[in-house]
């Protein structure tokens, strides 16, 4: 599927929109108080170990420690590799060979790490919400047609090489040049090194399909030189700080969107670009002749209706096309979603209805999905359908739809209830977190108490005054909405409640109060 990429940048924040045919799919926001931490790599020291959760937070110089499990340790003595298609750290492409920490003898947290420690580790999610961040000591450093994972040692191919001799083609490519970058030359028998493994592991990605040797020879170079840097910094750095900083987000962008037929990229700053094409010229040199100045007077982001787009995301409701619509729910634990056929009556029978509005929605949360950055464990509550085939088409509809996302996502299984279960993987905070602040009215619940409510709550505080001190009347200041309340709807409560307590009450409208705010004062 052809894309396009458009790159709205401003003194404090870069914006970065993923458009494919002509609909925004991702919309990926950096600012520069707020820049995403995934791929840096800290020299960290351990500021606590917890071994009843069998992890440890570690000080890197942020605001809050971050969060090393025991499953993130790298364990040199007793690593293993097994075959399971998942995706290597920092990249998106999945591999069919991926390192796998076996800690000896089921080791504990403080077998491997103790307090004041210092230790390499790599950011693999960003803090969220109250959260740190999430580390590995599990380094992988990704470029443009590898990814460079020392220590580990094996070499993988992306799932998406489905041509067998070209990655049959590539693993000996990436095993050779490691072995002579090692100095490594093949033994008798040894079948000129075809069982060889390098110390360092490596992944190849899927923009490295059909690429010359040279270019994947290079791009080996350039990430040993990179990791030797690195290490010769680390060993010179004081204390917990930065060691290595992740490339700017038009840049990663372009990284890790390189499998994607990316026809075009406009950019709106002159500066941007320049280091977009020095990058591209240097690493992506196919790239280069589709990147270009955007120079338009109307703003970048009106192209396609993106600002638009990203309004509509913030919405709990989506409209279907249908006149059927969702309803997205993001909370802590999950996010749930609800499909409804709202006035979408269909214009065959019932069964047909539902399946028409199943499969639309199926469609649209996919795409939800990816513009809004949901992660975690997701719940989408279908309208109920009695017909299996249905059910079938639906949720195929749905990894279908899916299988375009460049984040990793995994449908569990259909739950006793008829819900759909799946996750999608979290590394970055959603669009609604980066660009929305929890409600200081509602405090995030998505509600406010009624008027009536209030009101009550009003009556009860000043019969609890009225008993406890001896006062000659009371005040009660409450907002305009509350006290026209009490002056209109609830006048003969309000009437009886001054008898009943023989002092007289005065109200006081402050315009600044929000509807559930009041104060009962004492006169």
């Amino acid at each position: 599927m052809s894309a396009e990429l458009l790159v709205n940048v401003t003194p404090r924040e870069i914006r970065v929109a993923l458009i494919e045919s002509g609909v925004l799919q991702e919309i990926f926001i950096e600012r520069a108080n707020r820049r995403g931490l995934v791929g840096n790599i800290y020299k960290g020291r351990v500021c606590r170990v917890l071994p009843g959760m069998q992890a440890a937070f570690v000080d890197i110089g942020l605001d809050r420690a971050a969060f090393l499990h025991v499953s993130d340790i790298a364990d040199a003595d007793a690593q293993q590799v097994r075959d399971t298609p998942v995706s290597g750290q920092g990249s998106s492409d999945p591999a069919r060979t991926e390192p796998v920490s076996m800690l000896r003898n089921g080791a504990a947290i403080t077998d491997l790490v103790h307090d004041g420690q210092e230790v390499l580790v790599q950011v693999i999610k960003d803090p969220l919400g109250t959260k740190g961040a999430r580390l590995t000591t599990h380094v992988s450093i990704p470029s443009c047609y590898l990814v460079f994972m020392p220590g580990r040692a094996t070499i993988g191919v992306s799932q998406r090489i489905e041509d067998e001799d070209e990655r049959r083609r590539l693993r000996d490519l990436v095993r050779d040049s490691a072995r002579r970058a090692a100095g490594e030359n093949a033994g008798p028998g040894e079948d000129d090194g075809k069982d060889w493994v390098p110390d360092d592991g490596y992944i190849v990605r899927t923009a490295a399909e059909g690429c010359t040797d040279a270019i994947v020879e290079a791009d080996m170079a350039f990430l040993r030189k990179l990791w030797a840097s690195i290490t010769g910094l680390a060993a010179s750095v004081n204390g917990p700080g930065i060691v290595h900083e992740d490339l700017t987000l038009v840049v990663r962008t372009l990284r890790e969107l390189s499998s994607t037929t990316i026809e075009r990229v406009r950019i709106d700053s002159r500066e941007t670009l320049e280091r977009v094409l020095d990058f591209t010229g240097r690493f992506q040199p196919e790239m280069s002749p589709r990147i270009e100045l955007y120079t338009d007077e109307g703003p970048i982001f009106e192209l396609y209706a993106v600002e638009d787009e990203i309004r509509r995301a913030l919405h709990r409701k989506v409209q279907l096309k249908s006149g059927g619509h969702i309803v997205i729910d993001q909370t802590e634990a999950m996010t749930t979603v609800d499909v409804n056929t709202g006035g979408f009556v269909g214009h065959r029978n019932f069964d047909e209805t539902i399946f028409k509005t199943n499969l639309e929605a199926a469609q649209t949360i996919a795409r939800q999905l990816r513009l809004r950055n949901l992660g975690g464990i997701i719940i989408i509550d279908f309208i109920d359908m009695g017909n299996e085939t249905h059910k079938r088409q639906v949720l195929r509809a749905l990894e279908k739809a899916l299988a375009r996302d460049h984040t990793r996502t995994h449908i569990s299984n259909v739950s006793p209830l008829g819900l759909v279960e799946m996750t999608r993987k979290r590394t970055r905070e959603s669009l609604e977190h980066v660009l929305c602040d929890p409600c200081p009215t509602c405090n995030a619940r998505g509600s406010i108490k009624s008027a009536d409510t209030v009101c009550y709550e009003i009556f009860r505080e000043i019969l609890r005054e009225a008993r406890q001190f001896d006062t000659e009347r009371l005040l009660v200041i409450a907002s305009p909405e509350v006290t026209d309340q009490l002056v209109d709807e609830e006048s003969s409560a309000f009437a009886e409640l001054e008898a009943f307590i023989g002092k007289p009450i005065t109200l006081q409208v402050e315009s600044l109060y929000s509807r559930e705010q009041y104060d009962v004062v004492l006169m």
